[in-house]
């Protein structure tokens, strides 16, 4: 993308700002993101929402814009600097719109940049994990009274375990016999899963647990800190749509609490870190403990066994379809991810009742 090009994208927005300069932000897979520089600040962040991977993404913009402006009405009480570092500021166009463009060219959107901040892409202290725990958990509590009939389904059943073993199924009715043998194991596995790991889908379906705003990536490095490390601002809310707490909480969890990275092949390394799910429960409930149903709160630890399976599970059966999804750096690059989140999930059943009484006391 040329300067020009940019300039004229970002000079589509209501702005009092002159172009500078830009710089690409490499932060996310999915979107083209620019840090756009001005002759004075504010600073801005231009966004191309990919819509490739999204299919309304009219409405994923409304999602988001929406869900900012109800987080800005919670601080109604603090003066605008705060704000703005609290909740991410979007921009509309001259002509009143949330994005500029369409179909031919992508969707634009534009956001303050927020100062002096700072990301995490792993946690390495109790204290990160504490702060982000509150962070994700504020977001929960300030979001719990919207509507969540306002906001469009994002990606459809991201999160619907019905839905991912459908399509396990069929990738096994397709899969050749040399990666069914090398898989066995892991597929023995989730066939003896399936009645726990539909517990969480069919309290859902049934209502005993509410649908609420999620965000939906809850990753550690969505989460904005100070340079003194404590929390800002939760980031990156192309996902936020309706689902329900324990996904989030789950997700957060699963990235968080890992003590080695994704496609980490040594499974000697892979264990489930306790002292970082203590301070995270810590955080998270202080914030949003009191916003949460009885029945919810006895499931966050099945919240986080289910993510860390469904993750496993997508892995695996992007490995029995021959890699047709996630990016594979080699023929058994999927099936190490599935191997390293079930050597997790493992950890962390065995941990189990140690995780619920944490979750319990928190």
């Amino acid at each position: 993308m040329n300067q020009e090009r940019l300039k004229y994208v970002f000079d589509q927005f209501q702005h009092e700002s002159e172009f500078e300069s830009f710089s690409y932000l490499a932060s996310g897979h999915i979107n083209d993101t620019y840090l756009i520089k001005t002759k004075n600040k504010p600073h801005y962040v231009l966004q191309r929402i990919n819509h490739g991977v999204f299919p309304d993404v009219p409405g994923l913009i409304n999602n988001k814009v929406s869900v900012s402006a109800h987080l800005r009405e919670k601080l109604a009480n603090l003066p605008k600097e705060e704000v703005q570092r609290r909740v991410l500021s979007f921009f509309p166009t001259l002509e009143g719109k949330q994005y500029f463009g369409g179909d031919e060219e992508g969707y634009w959107s534009l956001m303050l940049f927020i100062e002096d901040s700072v990301t995490f892409e792993t946690v390495v202290e109790e204290e990160i994990a504490y702060e982000g725990g509150k962070l994700f958990g504020e977001f929960l509590n300030q979001t719990s009274d919207f509507d969540v009939d306002n906001l469009i389904e994002v990606i459809p059943n991201f999160h619907d375990m019905s839905f991912r073993y459908k399509q396990f199924e069929a990738a096994l009715k397709r899969a050749t016999k040399e990666r069914i043998d090398e898989a066995k194991p892991y597929i023995d596995l989730v066939l003896g899963s399936k009645d726990e790991m539909h517990i969480l889908q069919g309290l859902k379906d049934s209502g005993a647990i509410p649908t609420r705003v999620t965000h939906n990536d809850t990753k550690i490095s969505n989460a904005l800190f100070d340079t003194g490390n404590k929390g800002l601002c939760v980031i990156d809310t192309d996902t936020v749509m309706p689902g329900i707490v324990h996904y989030d909480f789950g997700d957060a969890i699963r990235t968080i609490c890992n003590t080695a990275a994704e496609d980490e092949t040594d499974l000697t390394k892979i264990n489930f870190n306790l002292p970082f799910y203590k301070a995270y429960v810590k955080g998270f409930l202080e914030k949003v403990g009191s916003s949460l149903t009885t029945l919810e709160l006895e499931n966050l630890p099945l919240g986080a066994k289910t993510i860390i399976f469904i993750m496993g599970l997508r892995f695996l059966t992007d490995f029995l379809n021959n890699d047709i999804y996630y990016k594979a750096s080699y023929s058994m690059h999927n099936l190490d991810r599935a191997k390293n989140q079930f050597k997790l999930l493992r950890s962390f059943t065995e941990q189990y009742e140690e995780v619920k009484k944490v979750t319990r006391l928190a």
